[in-house]
């Protein structure tokens, strides 16, 4: 079961148990990706809450996720776009994956929001430089950025194109289960130096806001200038 780090299952209980309901289709997504071998890339479901919450606050209408997996996250945070604007909301799906993208898109048709949701497949770095070609530099409200570690500044570089003065950048793993305070692991591994590099390279840079949470496996919040 994905829960934030830190916290055993009495408090993941009652956090859960203090939050909205999951929608039928978020629920049901949660808990078979739960099942699966992998189900550690599972954002939880208290993050899930809170970044409905993001997207409310900014009264999002188009976002950007990279990194699909099963959908949960693109699933939370599409309900929340297409109450808020209905049909004209939109949340750009990226992932090199067609398979997570068809056992994502289940979750979407269930949840009504498939018509909102447009799958982009291939290399997330060429997906947003393609959004950006495409006319959508600064009109991206919210992003989230959940894949490949090596990928996040690239992404970062991309994302503070796409958008708008206020808009909001989410970077997940940032944590890496504690690696990253380890110097010998982050001397060993890719992944974890970048994700404490990331975490450097936003907190000094001014274009942005910015706040280091430990929700989930720690979430990195970017709000631009």
């Amino acid at each position: 079961m994905s829960r934030s780090i830190g916290l055993d299952a009495t408090l993941t209980d009652y956090i859960r148990n203090a939050n909205p309901d999951e929608s039928p289709a978020l629920k049901r997504c949660r808990t078979e990706t739960d099942a699966r071998e992998d189900a550690v890339m599972q954002v939880s479901p208290e993050q899930g809450a809170f970044m409905k919450m993001i997207a409310r606050m900014l009264n999002a209408k188009t976002a950007v996720e990279v990194g699909v997996f099963t959908g949960y996250s693109a699933l939370a945070t599409a309900e929340t776009l297409k109450e808020l604007h209905g049909p004209q909301a939109r949340l750009m799906a990226c992932d090199v994956s067609h398979d997570f993208i068809g056992i994502a898109e289940n979750y979407w048709k269930e949840g009504g929001v498939a018509d909102v949701i447009h799958p982009v497949i291939g290399d997330a770095r060429q997906s947003l430089i393609g959004l950006i070609n495409d006319g959508y530099s600064e009109r991206v409200d919210m992003m989230f950025i959940d894949a490949d570690k090596t990928g996040y500044p690239d992404y970062y570089t991309s994302g503070l194109t796409l958008l708008r003065p206020g808009g909001v950048m989410l970077f997940d793993n940032v944590l890496w289960n504690g690696s990253v305070t380890d110097d010998d692991k982050v001397a060993a591994d890719a992944d974890t130096a970048a994700l404490r590099d990331i975490a450097s390279t936003i907190n000094a840079d001014a274009r942005v806001h910015n706040a280091f949470t430990a929700i989930g496996d720690g979430l990195l919040i970017a709000m631009k200038r």
